[in-house]
Protein backbone atom coordinates (compact mmCIF):
# COMPACT_ATOMS: atom_id res chain seq x y z
CA UNK A 1 0.00 0.00 0.00
CA UNK A 2 1.25 3.45 -1.01
CA UNK A 3 2.04 5.67 2.10
CA UNK A 4 0.94 8.98 2.16
CA UNK A 5 3.82 11.69 3.27
CA UNK A 6 3.18 13.30 6.18
CA UNK A 7 0.95 17.05 5.72
CA UNK A 8 3.29 19.94 6.46
CA UNK A 9 2.46 21.66 9.60
CA UNK A 10 4.13 24.51 8.96
CA UNK A 11 2.15 24.73 5.69
CA UNK A 12 -0.94 24.23 7.32
CA UNK A 13 -0.66 26.95 10.23
CA UNK A 14 0.33 29.38 7.26
CA UNK A 15 -2.99 28.21 4.88
CA UNK A 16 -5.25 28.56 8.45
CA UNK A 17 -3.72 32.15 9.40
CA UNK A 18 -4.80 33.28 5.58
CA UNK A 19 -7.98 31.81 5.95
CA UNK A 20 -8.92 32.86 9.24
CA UNK A 21 -7.10 36.39 9.35
CA UNK A 22 -6.23 37.74 5.95
CA UNK A 23 -9.50 37.14 3.58
CA UNK A 24 -11.44 39.12 6.41
CA UNK A 25 -8.70 41.90 5.61
CA UNK A 26 -8.92 41.53 1.72
CA UNK A 27 -11.79 44.15 0.74
CA UNK A 28 -9.79 46.64 2.82
CA UNK A 29 -6.60 46.23 1.63
CA UNK A 30 -8.28 46.46 -2.07
CA UNK A 31 -10.58 49.09 -1.45
CA UNK A 32 -9.14 51.35 1.17
CA UNK A 33 -5.29 50.42 0.56
CA UNK A 34 -5.18 48.80 4.43
CA UNK A 35 -1.47 47.92 4.41
CA UNK A 36 -1.80 44.24 6.75
CA UNK A 37 1.50 44.97 8.75
CA UNK A 38 -0.09 42.83 11.71
CA UNK A 39 -0.78 39.86 9.30
CA UNK A 40 3.04 39.92 7.66
CA UNK A 41 4.86 39.82 11.28
CA UNK A 42 2.50 36.70 12.07
CA UNK A 43 2.98 35.48 8.68
CA UNK A 44 6.72 35.54 9.72
CA UNK A 45 5.99 33.52 13.12
CA UNK A 46 4.79 30.98 11.01
CA UNK A 47 7.88 30.83 8.87
CA UNK A 48 5.70 31.97 5.91
CA UNK A 49 8.96 33.55 4.45
CA UNK A 50 10.86 30.71 4.44
CA UNK A 51 12.56 30.76 7.51
CA UNK A 52 14.39 27.32 7.85
CA UNK A 53 15.74 27.82 11.23
CA UNK A 54 15.25 29.11 14.51
CA UNK A 55 17.21 31.82 15.27
CA UNK A 56 15.84 32.64 18.56
CA UNK A 57 17.32 29.28 19.58
CA UNK A 58 21.03 30.48 18.42
CA UNK A 59 20.30 28.54 14.97
CA UNK A 60 22.08 29.91 12.07
CA UNK A 61 19.33 32.06 9.51
CA UNK A 62 18.41 30.01 6.71
CA UNK A 63 15.72 30.38 4.22
CA UNK A 64 13.88 27.61 2.19
CA UNK A 65 12.94 29.35 -1.17
CA UNK A 66 10.60 25.98 -1.86
CA UNK A 67 8.71 26.95 1.73
CA UNK A 68 8.53 30.30 0.21
CA UNK A 69 6.74 29.55 -2.69
CA UNK A 70 4.43 27.17 -1.14
CA UNK A 71 3.83 30.38 1.24
CA UNK A 72 3.16 32.80 -1.45
CA UNK A 73 0.69 30.55 -3.14
CA UNK A 74 -1.10 29.97 -0.22
CA UNK A 75 -1.52 33.92 0.68
CA UNK A 76 -2.30 34.33 -2.65
CA UNK A 77 -5.52 32.62 -2.71
CA UNK A 78 -6.97 35.16 0.01
CA UNK A 79 -5.38 38.27 -1.46
CA UNK A 80 -2.98 39.02 -4.21
CA UNK A 81 -1.56 41.97 -2.79
CA UNK A 82 -0.53 40.56 -0.11
CA UNK A 83 1.05 38.12 -1.89
CA UNK A 84 2.45 39.94 -3.56
CA UNK A 85 4.08 41.69 -0.09
CA UNK A 86 5.19 38.36 1.10
CA UNK A 87 7.15 37.82 -2.38
CA UNK A 88 9.08 40.86 -1.04
CA UNK A 89 9.86 40.02 1.91
CA UNK A 90 10.30 36.59 0.67
CA UNK A 91 12.59 38.05 -2.31
CA UNK A 92 14.68 40.39 0.26
CA UNK A 93 15.35 37.42 2.28
CA UNK A 94 16.75 35.33 -0.27
CA UNK A 95 18.85 38.11 -1.26
CA UNK A 96 20.31 38.22 2.64
CA UNK A 97 21.13 34.52 2.17
CA UNK A 98 23.25 34.62 -0.92
CA UNK A 99 25.18 38.05 0.13
CA UNK A 100 28.59 37.93 -0.18
CA UNK A 101 29.32 40.26 2.58
CA UNK A 102 28.94 38.32 5.19
CA UNK A 103 28.81 41.46 7.93
CA UNK A 104 25.60 42.32 5.92
CA UNK A 105 24.13 38.71 5.82
CA UNK A 106 24.61 38.26 9.95
CA UNK A 107 22.80 41.88 10.55
CA UNK A 108 20.04 41.73 8.45
CA UNK A 109 19.32 37.97 7.14
CA UNK A 110 17.54 36.61 10.85
CA UNK A 111 15.62 39.72 11.19
CA UNK A 112 13.75 39.79 7.46
CA UNK A 113 13.56 36.05 7.30
CA UNK A 114 11.98 35.73 11.13
CA UNK A 115 9.87 38.80 9.70
CA UNK A 116 10.82 40.73 12.72
CA UNK A 117 11.88 43.19 10.39
CA UNK A 118 9.91 44.18 7.32
CA UNK A 119 11.33 44.97 3.91
CA UNK A 120 10.76 46.21 0.63
CA UNK A 121 12.57 45.12 -2.88
CA UNK A 122 13.40 47.70 -5.30
CA UNK A 123 15.06 45.47 -7.97
CA UNK A 124 12.45 46.17 -10.81
CA UNK A 125 14.74 49.13 -12.20
CA UNK A 126 17.81 47.40 -12.22
CA UNK A 127 16.50 43.99 -13.45
CA UNK A 128 14.71 46.05 -16.37
CA UNK A 129 17.94 47.86 -16.94
CA UNK A 130 20.31 44.36 -16.91
CA UNK A 131 17.19 43.00 -19.76
CA UNK A 132 18.35 46.63 -22.24
CA UNK A 133 14.86 47.90 -21.23
CA UNK A 134 15.32 50.85 -19.34
CA UNK A 135 18.38 52.92 -17.80
CA UNK A 136 19.23 52.82 -14.00
CA UNK A 137 17.81 55.01 -12.12
CA UNK A 138 19.91 55.43 -8.71
CA UNK A 139 23.94 56.14 -9.17
CA UNK A 140 26.54 55.76 -6.50
CA UNK A 141 29.51 57.16 -5.81
CA UNK A 142 32.58 54.73 -4.27
CA UNK A 143 33.84 56.15 -0.44
CA UNK A 144 35.87 54.53 1.80
CA UNK A 145 34.01 51.25 2.89
CA UNK A 146 30.99 52.36 1.38
CA UNK A 147 29.01 54.45 -1.00
CA UNK A 148 26.96 57.41 -1.65
CA UNK A 149 23.88 56.81 -3.46
CA UNK A 150 21.81 59.45 -5.72
CA UNK A 151 18.38 59.07 -7.57
CA UNK A 152 14.89 58.02 -7.66
CA UNK A 153 13.27 54.68 -7.86
CA UNK A 154 9.07 55.73 -8.49
CA UNK A 155 7.78 51.92 -7.20
CA UNK A 156 9.00 50.36 -4.54
CA UNK A 157 6.87 48.46 -2.16
CA UNK A 158 6.47 47.26 1.39
CA UNK A 159 8.52 50.25 2.08
CA UNK A 160 7.43 52.38 5.63
CA UNK A 161 9.61 54.52 7.75
CA UNK A 162 10.57 51.01 10.20
CA UNK A 163 10.80 48.67 7.17
CA UNK A 164 14.29 47.65 4.92
CA UNK A 165 14.49 48.13 1.43
CA UNK A 166 16.90 46.49 -1.50
CA UNK A 167 18.14 48.01 -4.23
CA UNK A 168 21.00 48.28 -6.80
CA UNK A 169 22.94 51.49 -7.92
CA UNK A 170 25.20 51.52 -10.90
CA UNK A 171 28.80 52.68 -9.54
CA UNK A 172 31.17 55.94 -10.61
CA UNK A 173 34.08 53.43 -10.80
CA UNK A 174 31.77 50.46 -13.12
CA UNK A 175 29.59 47.83 -12.35
CA UNK A 176 26.65 47.87 -9.69
CA UNK A 177 26.32 47.66 -5.98
CA UNK A 178 22.76 46.25 -4.28
CA UNK A 179 22.96 47.23 -0.82
CA UNK A 180 19.42 47.00 1.95
CA UNK A 181 19.01 50.34 3.41
CA UNK A 182 16.65 51.56 6.44
CA UNK A 183 13.16 53.17 5.52
CA UNK A 184 14.01 56.30 8.24
CA UNK A 185 17.97 56.84 7.01
CA UNK A 186 18.76 60.46 6.85
CA UNK A 187 18.09 62.22 3.21
CA UNK A 188 16.23 58.79 2.25
CA UNK A 189 12.40 60.14 0.74
CA UNK A 190 9.64 58.41 0.73
CA UNK A 191 6.49 59.96 -1.38
CA UNK A 192 3.32 58.57 -2.49
CA UNK A 193 2.50 57.01 -5.59
CA UNK A 194 -0.22 58.15 -7.51
CA UNK A 195 -3.74 56.07 -7.19
CA UNK A 196 -3.94 52.72 -8.72
CA UNK A 197 -6.22 50.66 -9.76
CA UNK A 198 -5.16 47.96 -7.75
CA UNK A 199 -2.60 46.69 -5.21
CA UNK A 200 -3.47 50.10 -3.05
CA UNK A 201 -2.52 48.09 0.37
CA UNK A 202 0.98 47.45 -0.92
CA UNK A 203 2.37 50.19 0.66
CA UNK A 204 4.26 51.36 -2.31
CA UNK A 205 6.44 54.29 -2.20
CA UNK A 206 8.46 57.27 -4.72
CA UNK A 207 11.79 56.42 -3.57
CA UNK A 208 14.32 59.48 -3.36
CA UNK A 209 17.98 59.19 -2.23
CA UNK A 210 19.37 62.73 -1.33
CA UNK A 211 23.45 61.49 -1.16
CA UNK A 212 22.37 58.97 1.34
CA UNK A 213 25.37 56.97 2.88
CA UNK A 214 25.65 53.18 2.73
CA UNK A 215 28.00 51.34 5.10
CA UNK A 216 30.20 48.60 4.36
CA UNK A 217 27.50 46.47 6.51
CA UNK A 218 24.85 46.97 4.68
CA UNK A 219 26.27 45.88 1.39
CA UNK A 220 25.08 42.89 -0.38
CA UNK A 221 26.88 42.35 -3.51
CA UNK A 222 30.11 44.93 -4.23
CA UNK A 223 31.05 45.38 -8.19
CA UNK A 224 33.26 42.71 -8.79
CA UNK A 225 30.70 40.14 -6.95
CA UNK A 226 27.67 41.45 -8.33
CA UNK A 227 27.47 39.49 -12.09
CA UNK A 228 27.99 36.20 -9.91
CA UNK A 229 25.20 37.38 -7.19
CA UNK A 230 22.68 37.98 -9.78
CA UNK A 231 23.12 34.67 -11.27
CA UNK A 232 23.05 33.26 -8.26
CA UNK A 233 19.60 34.71 -6.81
CA UNK A 234 18.06 35.66 -10.35
CA UNK A 235 16.11 32.06 -10.90
CA UNK A 236 14.48 32.22 -7.16
CA UNK A 237 13.39 35.68 -7.89
CA UNK A 238 11.35 34.35 -10.54
CA UNK A 239 10.01 31.33 -9.37
CA UNK A 240 8.54 33.34 -6.34
CA UNK A 241 7.03 35.58 -8.19
CA UNK A 242 5.35 32.21 -9.95
CA UNK A 243 3.80 31.69 -6.12
CA UNK A 244 1.84 34.64 -6.22
CA UNK A 245 -0.09 33.84 -9.83
CA UNK A 246 -0.61 30.53 -8.84
CA UNK A 247 -2.14 31.83 -5.16
CA UNK A 248 -4.27 33.90 -7.16
CA UNK A 249 -5.14 31.22 -9.73
CA UNK A 250 -6.68 29.63 -6.34
CA UNK A 251 -8.67 32.03 -5.70
CA UNK A 252 -10.24 32.47 -8.86
CA UNK A 253 -11.08 28.54 -9.13
CA UNK A 254 -13.11 29.22 -5.74
CA UNK A 255 -15.17 31.94 -7.60
CA UNK A 256 -15.97 29.71 -9.97
CA UNK A 257 -17.08 26.74 -7.71
CA UNK A 258 -19.07 29.12 -5.90
CA UNK A 259 -20.70 30.60 -9.09
CA UNK A 260 -21.25 27.17 -10.13
CA UNK A 261 -23.44 26.52 -7.36
CA UNK A 262 -26.36 28.37 -8.77
CA UNK A 263 -25.27 29.04 -12.32
CA UNK A 264 -23.48 25.81 -13.71
CA UNK A 265 -26.13 25.21 -16.31
CA UNK A 266 -25.73 28.61 -18.56
CA UNK A 267 -21.72 28.81 -16.97
CA UNK A 268 -21.39 25.61 -18.71
CA UNK A 269 -20.76 27.31 -22.22
CA UNK A 270 -17.93 29.74 -20.99
CA UNK A 271 -13.95 28.94 -21.73
CA UNK A 272 -11.58 28.15 -19.24
CA UNK A 273 -13.85 25.97 -16.92
CA UNK A 274 -12.46 24.49 -13.52
CA UNK A 275 -11.74 21.23 -15.55
CA UNK A 276 -9.01 23.47 -17.49
CA UNK A 277 -7.73 25.62 -15.22
CA UNK A 278 -7.59 23.02 -12.24
CA UNK A 279 -4.89 20.89 -14.29
CA UNK A 280 -2.89 23.66 -16.17
CA UNK A 281 -1.97 24.92 -12.49
CA UNK A 282 -1.16 21.89 -10.86
CA UNK A 283 1.43 21.37 -13.66
CA UNK A 284 2.59 24.58 -13.36
CA UNK A 285 2.65 24.35 -8.82
CA UNK A 286 4.52 20.79 -9.57
CA UNK A 287 6.98 22.84 -11.91
CA UNK A 288 7.59 25.57 -9.82
CA UNK A 289 8.55 23.12 -6.12
CA UNK A 290 10.55 21.60 -8.35
CA UNK A 291 12.47 24.29 -9.72
CA UNK A 292 12.50 26.10 -6.31
CA UNK A 293 14.34 22.79 -5.13
CA UNK A 294 16.98 23.46 -8.05
CA UNK A 295 16.97 26.47 -7.38
CA UNK A 296 18.28 26.09 -3.50
CA UNK A 297 20.74 24.22 -4.44
CA UNK A 298 22.05 26.73 -7.30
CA UNK A 299 21.15 23.62 -10.32
CA UNK A 300 17.78 26.06 -11.41
CA UNK A 301 17.93 26.95 -15.06
CA UNK A 302 16.75 30.39 -16.19
CA UNK A 303 15.24 30.15 -19.04
CA UNK A 304 12.96 27.57 -17.42
CA UNK A 305 12.47 29.87 -14.68
CA UNK A 306 11.26 32.47 -17.25
CA UNK A 307 9.20 29.99 -18.58
CA UNK A 308 7.52 29.17 -15.98
CA UNK A 309 6.67 32.65 -14.61
CA UNK A 310 5.38 33.66 -18.32
CA UNK A 311 2.81 30.52 -18.14
CA UNK A 312 1.95 31.70 -15.10
CA UNK A 313 1.40 34.65 -15.69
CA UNK A 314 -0.73 34.16 -18.93
CA UNK A 315 -2.84 31.29 -16.76
CA UNK A 316 -3.40 33.54 -14.19
CA UNK A 317 -5.04 36.43 -16.56
CA UNK A 318 -7.39 33.46 -17.95
CA UNK A 319 -8.75 32.64 -14.27
CA UNK A 320 -9.38 35.40 -13.85
CA UNK A 321 -11.24 36.55 -16.53
CA UNK A 322 -13.18 32.94 -16.32
CA UNK A 323 -13.83 33.67 -12.48
CA UNK A 324 -15.34 37.45 -13.33
CA UNK A 325 -17.72 35.95 -16.87
CA UNK A 326 -18.62 32.89 -14.05
CA UNK A 327 -19.58 35.63 -11.59
CA UNK A 328 -21.89 37.81 -14.04
CA UNK A 329 -23.04 40.45 -12.93
CA UNK A 330 -21.72 40.28 -9.31
CA UNK A 331 -18.36 39.84 -11.12
CA UNK A 332 -18.98 44.03 -11.66
CA UNK A 333 -19.48 45.06 -8.58
CA UNK A 334 -15.69 46.51 -6.55
CA UNK A 335 -17.12 44.64 -3.31
CA UNK A 336 -16.83 41.17 -5.40
CA UNK A 337 -13.61 38.86 -5.32
CA UNK A 338 -13.20 38.17 -8.76
CA UNK A 339 -13.72 42.06 -9.59
CA UNK A 340 -10.58 42.36 -7.17
CA UNK A 341 -9.23 38.89 -8.81
CA UNK A 342 -9.21 40.35 -12.33
CA UNK A 343 -7.13 43.28 -11.46
CA UNK A 344 -4.40 41.57 -9.73
CA UNK A 345 -4.47 39.00 -12.43
CA UNK A 346 -3.63 42.19 -14.52
CA UNK A 347 -0.68 43.41 -12.22
CA UNK A 348 0.88 39.44 -11.73
CA UNK A 349 1.51 40.27 -15.50
CA UNK A 350 2.39 43.23 -15.59
CA UNK A 351 4.54 43.61 -12.45
CA UNK A 352 8.86 42.96 -13.71
CA UNK A 353 9.01 41.05 -15.08
CA UNK A 354 6.12 41.66 -16.79
CA UNK A 355 4.70 39.22 -19.31
CA UNK A 356 6.59 41.22 -22.60
CA UNK A 357 9.76 41.59 -20.73
CA UNK A 358 9.84 37.87 -19.97
CA UNK A 359 8.91 37.29 -23.44
CA UNK A 360 12.12 39.15 -24.73
CA UNK A 361 14.37 37.43 -22.34
CA UNK A 362 13.24 34.03 -23.44
CA UNK A 363 13.83 35.22 -26.84
CA UNK A 364 17.21 36.37 -26.33
CA UNK A 365 18.25 33.67 -24.67
CA UNK A 366 17.15 31.34 -27.87
CA UNK A 367 18.42 33.12 -30.22
CA UNK A 368 21.57 33.35 -28.53
CA UNK A 369 21.71 29.55 -28.13
CA UNK A 370 20.47 29.45 -31.60
CA UNK A 371 23.35 31.06 -32.97
CA UNK A 372 25.71 29.83 -30.54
Amino acid sequence: METKAAPDARLESIRELAKGELKKLAGKIDREGFYPQHFLHSLGECGGFGSASDTTAGGAPSVDLVRQFESIAAVGKYCGSTAFLTWCQSASAWYLQHARVEATRNRYLGRVASGKALSGTGMSNAVKHLAGIERIHLKAQRCADGYTIRGTLPWVSNVDRNNLLTVTAEVNTGGYVMFIVEGNTTDLDLRPCPEFSGMEGTATYSIHFRDVSIEADQVIAHPDQFEAFMQRIKPGFIIGQSGMGLGVIDGCLQRIRESNLVHADVNQFLDDQEAVIQPARDELYARGLKLAGQAQQGTASVLDALKLRAAVSELTLRAANSAVLHAGARGYLMRDSAQRQLREAVFVGIVTPALKHLRKEIHDIENARACA
